[in-house]
């Protein structure tokens, strides 16, 4: 990959527009509303585009391309086309009561509708959350930007582009707040349509003209097949003959990343959750001039969520036919120190060698079955050596050296595809697997694990930019602006949403109740530095394949510990409006203990592994079941009426109504034609 001249100016021009319209476009803000809210001014067009920017970021563009990439295939697309459906919901089924109430941030309704402790226990759940979703994103993006830099030749550290991704974007928070990042999102939102397209564009065209065979990968089994390509087939052609059986929305019941079921209930509960009652992303709606306009703007990103797997999604997908051994050798990294800790723990293996600083013919003829840990004394040492082999997996003497071994650790994989691509060790791996269990058992001490990948998913984004696009036009250099666009706007967005909590709903709430609009303000903007810092510093740690394999997956089981609860207690507070205070305390309670509960029980083998979003679901219901039992007990003996606190129209916008309702049908259409059923035809 080369990054010409022309494409260093697009992107410097790219980088530049974007900052300077939305620093422009935010002048003059006086007050927290300017500052928070937009002065509640946002037209629906922005708000649309918005919507989609803070929320199409390295979560979806590293981590759903990534997750298309392994067995999940289409699927994942899930995340995105019952968005569609929950986006129209929340326009006409939550929105009017939040612009009713005049509420500058989600918990702050909680006081609304319950008491003060409610609304402090979200607000200070959210702000923990949202530590770790900064994290997320900077690390995602810092990881494609690596990837990226690896295929040039050059070697940027995680830290080092989260430095960069970070202060871009607090800089224009900072300044600006939520109008800065309304106007920055409107470039960033329509540049990353259109550079997702020019990039899946640019997949279909190498998939089709590539003559060597491609991979795949079985849903079902997780197994890898090597496929001969046809001559003279379309690149949809092959495509459909690579990938048909990936593009099934419906995966296994027993699947951990999105099984079938999990479609009835568990996807619907985060998808609520983070498009109706997420501050970051509800915080552009609040900021509505009016009803209409924010129904608008919502269904506006509704039918725009109907696009972005098949730009996103799909060249995931084709990332994995035409670099998998690029993948596989990313993968060599992460694994290296687990083989390593399983060789000090199995000192019996037959299956691993450490060798110190072997000799590239060594590593090129290494034989299949058998691993190497090569332990070079620095990175300098270790990058010499340019031969790949998945069996040889390179690592830094300092690290080797520090590696510590728990008593009891068992070693196995969540990729499906690790059994088939090293079965040798997988079988060892059962017996030593077996023999440790059970002495931990007879020990009464609780088993930890270490975690192989066969593929490093997540770095199929980079691979399609550093191998597919045309080089020296300043596509490039487009491409790669809209792709650190999404990243700025995404973590702008959840910068200036954690600002705003901390602000409204902690310091002004309970330390400083009189606070200048002065003084929210310049609290607000030294939040925004201060969880820049945040994002920096936990981005490389989030790496750890310990933590998971795919970024996507970390982000969204994190926030079980809180969306069912939230979801649960907003909806019920709605529908029930004699259910008393205390009920709102103890549902957001209930749900953060049963959740926790839960995943510590399946964590350390002592109750069942519930895959998260069924985890989700269980959590709400019986989050809803207490709500329940306490109203029952002890009701109100008036109804909560939600009176109006706010100068903006409340009219409901019948236009919007409508292109709701086409875009549910459209969304019900996709599932047919992309199920087992539609399929077959």
């Amino acid at each position: 990959m080369v990054f010409g001249a022309l494409d260093i100016i697009v992107f410097i021009a790219f980088v530049g527009c974007v900052v300077g319209l939305g620093l422009y476009k935010s002048k003059g803000e006086k007050t927290g509303e300017d500052f928070f809210l937009a002065g509640r001014g946002l037209k629906w067009w922005l708000i649309g585009f918005s919507l989609i920017a803070a929320n199409i970021s390295s979560e979806q563009l590293v981590g759903m391309s990534g997750n298309a990439a392994s067995h999940v295939g289409l699927a994942i697309a899930s995340y995105e086309w019952m968005a569609a459906i929950t986006l129209v919901i929340v326009a006409f089924g939550f929105l009017p009561y939040f612009l009713r109430a005049g509420i500058t941030t989600m918990p702050e309704f909680l006081e609304y509708r319950y008491n003060a402790a409610a609304r402090t226990i979200m607000a200070i759940a959210t702000l923990f959350i949202y530590m770790l979703l900064l994290g997320s994103v900077t690390y995602s993006g810092a990881l494609t930007v690596t990837t990226m830099a690896d295929k040039m030749g050059h070697d940027i550290s995680i830290l080092n582009a989260s430095v960069v991704i970070g202060i871009i974007a607090m800089v224009y928070v900072t300044a600006g707040g939520l109008k800065a990042c309304a106007w920055a999102d409107l470039i960033q939102g329509s540049a990353l349509i259109i550079g997702s397209s020019v990039v899946m564009y640019f997949a279909f065209k190498m998939l089709g003209s590539v003559e060597e065979a491609a991979k795949v990968v079985d849903v079902a089994t997780g197994e890898v097949r090597t496929i001969p390509l046809a001559e003279g087939m379309s690149s949809i052609d092959r495509f459909w003959e690579l990938n048909r059986v990936r593009m099934n929305m419906f995966l296994p019941a027993n699947d951990k990343v999105l099984p079938w079921t999990a479609l009835l209930l568990g996807l619907w509960i985060p998808n609520f959750y983070y498009w109706g009652l997420n501050q970051y992303i509800t915080q552009r709606t609040l900021g509505s001039a009016s009803l209409a306009e924010g129904q608008k703007g919502i269904v506006f990103s509704a039918f725009m969520k109907l696009i972005i797997p098949f730009v996103v999604v799909i060249p995931g997908i084709i990332a994995f036919n035409l670099f998998a051994k690029d993948m596989q050798d990313q993968a060599v990294y992460d694994n290296a120190p687990v083989i390593a800790s399983y060789q000090k723990a199995n000192a019996n293996t037959q299956l691993v060698d450490i060798i110190q600083a072997p000799t590239e013919d060594a590593i090129t003829g290494w034989q299949r079955g058998k691993f190497m840990v090569a332990v070079y004394p620095d990175k300098v040492a270790m990058k010499a050596v340019k031969a790949r082999n998945p069996y040889v997996l390179p690592m830094i003497q300092e690290k080797f050296d520090a590696l510590e071994i728990k008593d009891y650790t068992v070693f196995e994989s969540d990729d499906k595809s690790w059994k088939t691509v090293f079965p040798e060790l997988e079988v060892e791996l059962a017996t030593y697997n077996q023999s440790v269990t059970e002495a931990a058992s007879a020990a009464n001490a609780t088993v930890s694990s270490e975690k192989f990948i066969a593929y490093k998913y997540d770095t199929a984004l980079g691979q399609l930019l550093s191998n597919v696009l045309p080089q020296k036009t300043g596509i490039v250099g487009f491409v790669l602006a809209a792709l650190l666009g999404a990243i700025v706007s995404s973590l702008a967005a959840m910068l200036n949403a954690a600002s705003t909590i901390f602000t409204m709903d902690i310091f002004q709430k309970y330390m400083n109740p009189k606070a200048s609009q002065k003084t929210i303000v310049g609290l607000g903007r030294i939040c925004v530095v201060l969880f820049s810092f945040v994002a920096i510093y936990l981005a490389p740690k989030l790496g750890d394949p310990k933590i998971s394999n795919s970024i996507f997956t970390i982000i969204q089981e994190a926030q079980g510990l809180i969306s069912p609860g939230i979801l649960a207690v907003f909806v019920f507070g709605l529908i029930f409006r004699k259910a008393p205070p205390i009920a709102g305390v103890i549902g957001l309670l209930t749900n953060i203990v049963s959740y926790g509960g839960m995943y510590l029980l399946g964590r350390f083998k002592i109750g069942p592994e519930i895959q998260f979003l069924n985890r989700m679901a269980i959590c709400f219901a019986l989050c809803l079941v207490v709500m329940w039992v306490i109203t029952l007990v002890k009701p109100l003996a008036q109804p909560i009426e939600f009176k109006a606190n706010t100068s903006i129209k409340l009219e409901t916008s019948k236009g919007a109504r409508l292109a709701g309702i086409v875009v549910i049908v459209i969304t019900l259409i996709l599932y047919v034609l992309f199920s087992p059923i539609g399929l077959a035809k």
